[in-house]
């Protein structure tokens, strides 16, 4: 039974509600951890604070139910409606880098009619280093909490954190991805001029083509690939007549990829195995990992390179591609836990390309050879998708998942496609290999 939750005692406009028809009612039930706003007493007032000093200077707009409201935007900025604001501050005072994600998914705030979420969070991730006063930034390491050890990307702490987010159902990912089951950034025509420019499989063969491209793939490349998704770079190398290894830990990943390269009549150049980068064995002229380094974890970034060190062979390249951040936002946040790792990416940590190069130098013969840098392809390859999984949604949710869950992917997508419309995140193609002595 689905239940509504009525405004919390002391909300601004809890019986005054012009835009009441507009707020959703809370569908958490299946959620025990989100169906009740944490008790923050003390820190709900300083969130409050903190937020409506921020808000002020955000060209955005804060409504409400009462009809008062925040921020900088006019009548036709974007708009997010505060249905239960104690709760949200409740959240934000408890856990300030979860709590803005989990009251979107609880229903306690929302947009207003008109918005796209992603119009909405971008003036956020524009100024998110300036949202919080610099003197309580130093408060960082106390107020944010820390990745859980069980989360640590081990052998056995790896294949849980991915299945917990690609094992949830193959039919779910295949709603809202291309044809080619790509699940990582496209790379559109560098000028668009017409609609047919958008084409995301397209762009998806054109990113994988880079990719093969930095790496040198070509008739009889022996080519290792560590990430397998569903297969199709795989594919796309065996075209061009790799021969190719590619590993996974994902069990249901691996399944569906060796169905779709059978399917294109490549099993016998294509070989998909269950198996952790660590493990892996043998020379290879060519290597492929792209959008894996996330997942590695700062702790195991030489390991990851040092792998691809020893595997590859002399003259042999590596194509490579990597969701970016800032250096110094990097190693401002690094320790933290925030809402991408609680619900989205258990474990996840995105490199620096500084911290790259320094990886590499430390533990490798390897250097960046050649870069290409696709920051507003991943926005527009995020907008695509969010726009495709409300599309199929009604479909979607026909597997099993619930309200709260499409809130939840609603959010995560449009989060990340704030974070690169506004070049708070970046992600480039690298080319490594070694330089001649």
């Amino acid at each position: 039974m689905t239940t509504t939750r009525a405004p919390a005692t002391g909300d601004p406009g809890a019986t005054l509600s012009p835009l009441a028809a507009s707020a959703p009612a809370s569908h958490v039930e299946h959620w025990p951890s989100l169906a009740t706003p944490p008790k923050a007493t003390l820190q709900a007032p300083v969130a409050r604070s903190i937020v409506s000093r921020a808000v002020r200077r955000l060209p955005v707009r804060m409504q409400f139910l009462d009809g008062s409201h925040w921020g900088a935007g006019g009548s036709d900025a974007p708009t997010m409606i505060m249905v239960r604001p104690d709760a949200v501050f409740a959240r934000l005072g408890a856990e300030f880098r979860v709590g803005f994600g989990e009251a979107y998914m609880a229903g306690d705030w929302t947009t207003a009619p008109g918005t796209d979420l992603a119009d909405l969070l971008a003036p956020f991730a524009d100024r998110l280093t300036e949202l919080v006063p610099k003197p309580l930034q130093k408060l960082r390491g106390v107020v944010d909490g820390t990745l859980p050890a069980h989360e640590e990307n081990t052998v056995s702490g790896s294949r849980n954190n991915i299945s917990r987010h690609y094992d949830l159902s193959n039919d779910l990912f295949a709603h809202f991805l291309d044809p080619t089951m790509t699940y990582s950034s496209a790379w559109f025509p560098d000028a668009i001029t017409a609609e047919a420019d958008l084409d995301l499989e397209r762009a998806q063969l054109r990113k994988m083509d880079g990719i093969l491209d930095f790496a040198h793939v070509a008739d009889g490349t022996r080519v290792l690939e560590i990430g397998t998704g569903w297969g199709a770079l795989a594919q796309r190398a065996a075209e061009r007549g790799g021969l190719v290894t590619t590993v996974t830990i994902s069990q249901e990943q691996r399944e569906l990829a060796q169905e779709r390269i059978a399917a294109a009549g490549l099993a016998d150049r294509v070989e998909v195995r269950l198996e952790d980068y660590r493990h892996v064995a043998g020379e290879y002229d060519a290597i492929l990992s792209v959008e894996m380094i996330e997942a590695v974890g700062e702790r195991f970034w030489p390991a990851y390179f040092a792998t691809l060190d020893r595997l590859l062979a002399p003259g042999g390249r590596v194509g490579l591609q990597s969701i970016t951040m800032a250096h110094d936002r990097m190693l401002v946040t690094r320790r933290s836990y925030g809402w991408i790792h609680k619900y989205i990416f258990p474990g996840g940590l995105i490199p620096s390309l500084q911290a790259i190069d320094q990886t590499l130098a430390g533990h490798t013969q390897l250097r960046v050879l050649e870069r290409r840098d696709l920051g507003w392809h991943y926005a527009e390859t995020l907008r695509q998708w969010r726009q495709r999984f409300a599309a199929a949604w009604p479909e979607v949710s026909t597997h099993g998942f619930d309200e709260t869950f499409r809130r939840m992917w609603d959010f995560y997508l449009a989060y990340c496609e704030a974070g690169f419309r506004t070049e708070y995140l970046g992600v480039s193609q690298l080319s490594l290999g070694r330089l001649p002595r």
